[in-house]
């Protein structure tokens, strides 16, 4: 029942008796939460975090690791999914290991500050460390709100307001991003230092989205009854249509981390660009999806979730093949990735959208933390041993480059053509996810396309009627007399 059909409005989950807002109100905190949530993943996980490890003397390994933890950690979605079955109530245990997420980085951040002597190589892996224990909590917390959210929001209009939610964060990620590329030129401090500010301000603007939560109502969890923990754990591995899933979630970012962990070295260590221009280039790409996500959202409310799925992973590979073709002129370089990376993000947020929509809408409501988890968490696990595999290779290969034709190809070059062939086999295994309510993807391709024709043939014809309007009325009139 929601809050605004309870008697009291209440909060009846354990923090405090602080009253409730009605559900418009709640799914407006939850999109400025979802802003300011995503203000603070940008910040500490950006461009500035890699160009951190570097100055660490970090290598091509540790930015492998650096860009493998938020998937390699998705496992921690199982543990809280067998949590999730043992509560009554998810908040005061979200709420309170997000707080701990939210504020870790802190310290590990200030400490080069008041100590500089600790600001050495060996210093990456406590780095390291912290950003594995930070998203570790994040996925251990993602099960516990998705379902919450999955219990809370209604069914009908999901999609459409996810789209919303991700329009507003995806200017979140521009106005983010630009904010840290800004700060990092005109401070005249160095990344150490610049860095460790980033954090703090993170930290606190990522508290802020917490305490939003606090008047969101949430439903009571609809437990497992007298399941055991291996019953639960397998569970949605039975169900055939959260395997499908799966099977393609584990493809997906197999075929990702192969190079998307390695595009912000390559820009800042090959193509040789600035810090300054590789967060405005991120900055700049996130804007392509703002203007798409609300009209994705849409998409996958009125076909279903597995076509935008299928024609946004049909063109993934897209990205690989213009950083294959970019120059090594910096300013050349941005002016020609900036427009295919607005258009890679909006792919990307397609893909969120498909995924999140799936996982909200297929999970049953009991053991709904469970099903969210598994939806997931192996396709980290996958995720993480292959990017830190091919950091490591990228590693090993420093140095090396060969000239095929008239392309020099290195390491980086190598990474992103495997990369790209493997989102081409992807789509086989996206084509299979079973969602008996979606639009059949081959049906709707044909669709779009003959309604798109008949729009720009009609579209043709008015010119030419114009025209000929046009020429009629300029015609001089006869002289009749004559």
């Amino acid at each position: 029942m929601l809050a605004s059909e309870s008697g009291n409005g209440r909060n009846e989950c354990g923090i405090g008796v602080t009253s409730l807002w009605p559900l418009r109100k709640a799914q407006t905190a939850i999109i400025i939460a979802g802003c300011l949530g995503t203000a603070f993943l940008q910040i500490v996980t950006s461009a500035a975090a890699v160009q951190y490890t570097r100055a660490l003397g970090g290598t091509g390994l540790h930015v492998g690791v650096f860009n493998a933890l938020p998937t390699g950690m998705l496992f921690m979605q199982l543990l809280a999914g067998l949590a999730a079955n043992r509560l009554r109530y998810r908040r005061p245990l979200w709420f309170g290991l997000s707080i701990i997420q939210r504020t870790l980085l802190v310290p590990v951040a200030l400490a080069p500050v008041f100590w500089p002597d600790a600001f050495n190589t060996s210093w990456v892996w406590v780095f390291l460390a912290a950003n594995i224990a930070l998203h570790g909590l994040a996925q251990f917390g993602s099960p516990l709100w998705m379902s919450w959210m999955g219990d809370y929001l209604p069914r009908e209009g999901l999609s459409d307001f996810w789209g919303i939610r991700q329009r507003w964060m995806n200017w979140t990620i521009s106005a983010s991003l630009a904010t840290c590329a800004l700060y990092v030129l005109f401070s005249g401090l160095t990344i150490q230092q610049s860095y460790t500010h980033l954090c703090v301000l993170a930290s606190i603007v990522g508290v802020i989205d917490l305490c939003l939560f606090l008047r969101i109502e949430e439903p009571p969890v609809n437990r497992a009854a007298t399941a055991s923990w291996k019953q639960v754990l397998l569970e949605p591995f039975k169900n055939s249509a959260f395997k499908s899933f799966i099977k393609y979630a584990c493809m997906w970012h197999f075929a990702a981390m192969i190079g998307a962990p390695f595009i912000s070295l390559y820009l800042l260590q090959h193509i040789g660009m600035s810090l300054f221009q590789v967060l405005m280039l991120w900055s700049v790409s996130a804007i392509g999806g703002a203007l798409t996500a609300a009209h994705l959202g849409r998409f996958a409310e009125r076909h279903g979730n597995k076509p935008l799925l299928t024609f946004c992973t049909l063109a993934k590979p897209l990205n690989m093949v213009v950083l294959l073709l970019a120059p090594r002129d910096p300013n050349m370089a941005w002016l020609f990735l900036a427009p295919a990376f607005m258009l890679d993000h909006a792919l990307n947020i397609g893909i969120t959208i498909g995924q999140e929509g799936f996982l909200l809408k297929q999970s049953p409501s009991r053991n709904r933390a469970m099903f969210i988890a598994s939806g997931m968490a192996m396709a980290g696990l996958v995720g993480c041993v292959t990017s830190i595999g091919c950091g490591a290779i990228l590693t090993s290969m420093q140095g090396w480059s060969a000239d095929i034709g008239s392309f020099n190809v290195n390491g980086f070059h190598l990474l992103f053509w495997a990369s790209g062939l493997m989102r081409v086999a992807t789509v086989r295994f996206v084509s299979r996810i079973e969602e008996p309510s979606a639009a059949d993807h081959r049906e709707l391709a044909l669709q779009i396309i003959r309604q798109q024709s008949l729009r720009i043939s009609v579209g043709r014809r008015r010119k030419v009627a114009v025209r000929t309007t046009r020429l009629i009325t300029s015609t001089p009139p006869v002289d009749r007399a004559a």
